[in-house]
């Protein structure tokens, strides 16, 4: 296993109510590509690629569109995964197959009625990226995934809407929601975490209910990662926390940190990591 000692120790430490500060996403990820392993590198490239899933869609609706920073692919490889996509022999070879079929079925599904691009995008991406081969990695993508549904599905019961009309995907959490009628869908009884994510539901200010997920997920990064300091899973971890600063960099939300202050120290003190997680 690689110990990454340098790289991380000469970055500096992110605390999510610190602001941004030292490199970008970028900027890491540069720098990353001379230091780390073939072997990890290949584990990373599952996270960089939710921005080349959110780029195809947006080349697919726009062909000049801008394209957001931070993925694996370049506009030209782009140019060629939907052009081959379309052949009646395509290779999926080059790139993930799940982009290539997408890019293929595109045309057809794009005026179907209930169906939206990103959606289906984001549910080829996550059931994709689940399979990486790193252990905490793969969980972290569940654990995204699930809150994902989750708090959809709780949202959705309480405007009064039918809730399996917006849950993605099937596996044993989304089988849950869909048939199960109790408040917290029984999923407490195998999920600890739903018992915060239904406080997090109630919260009325947008703003501050982005926080506190952010946070939740910023505290499991931190469990997942206390003994692997200098592992992968420690530059992984050190990857998503940069991305949520970037995010609120980007929002230019400059107040409340106290409040972030607060929700952290709420959490620590109510919130407990998904024992499936902890294996």
């Amino acid at each position: 296993m690689a110990n990454y000692y340098c790289l991380i120790a000469g970055l500096p430490d992110l605390t999510l109510d610190g602001g941004l500060r030292g490199n970008t996403l970028a900027e890491l990820k540069e720098e990353c590509e001379e230091l780390l392993t073939d072997t990890d590198r290949k584990q990373l490239f599952y996270y960089f690629l939710k921005f080349d899933c959110k780029n195809l869609v947006r080349l697919l609706k726009n062909p000049e569109a801008e394209m957001l920073p931070n993925g694996n692919f370049t506009r030209e490889q782009f140019t060629d995964m939907i052009t081959s996509a379309r052949e009646i022999n395509f290779n999926v070879h080059r790139y993930p197959s799940f982009m290539s079929i997408f890019a293929r079925e595109y045309n057809y599904n794009k005026d179907k009625e209930g169906w939206f691009a990103e959606d289906a995008m984001a549910q080829a991406y996550y059931e994709y990226a689940m399979q990486c081969p790193n252990k905490m990695m793969a969980e972290w993508f569940k654990l995204n995934f699930d809150i994902t549904n989750i708090l959809t599905a709780m949202i959705a019961r309480k405007n009064g809407w039918n809730v399996g009309d917006y849950i993605l995907g099937d596996n044993e959490v989304n089988e849950m929601i869909r048939t199960n009628n109790t408040k917290d869908f029984d999923l407490r009884h195998e999920f600890d975490y739903v018992t915060d994510l239904m406080k997090i539901v109630d919260e009325d200010d947008p703003v501050q209910k982005e926080k506190r997920i952010d946070a939740f997920k910023w505290m499991w990064l931190e469990d997942k990662t206390f003994f692997e300091v200098f592992s992968i899973e420690a530059v992984f971890a050190y990857f998503c926390k940069l991305e949520m600063l970037e995010r609120w960099d980007r929002l230019d939300v400059e107040q409340g940190k106290e409040t972030f202050r607060q929700i952290i120290e709420n959490l620590r003190g109510e919130a407990k990591v998904p024992e499936e997680f902890r294996q």
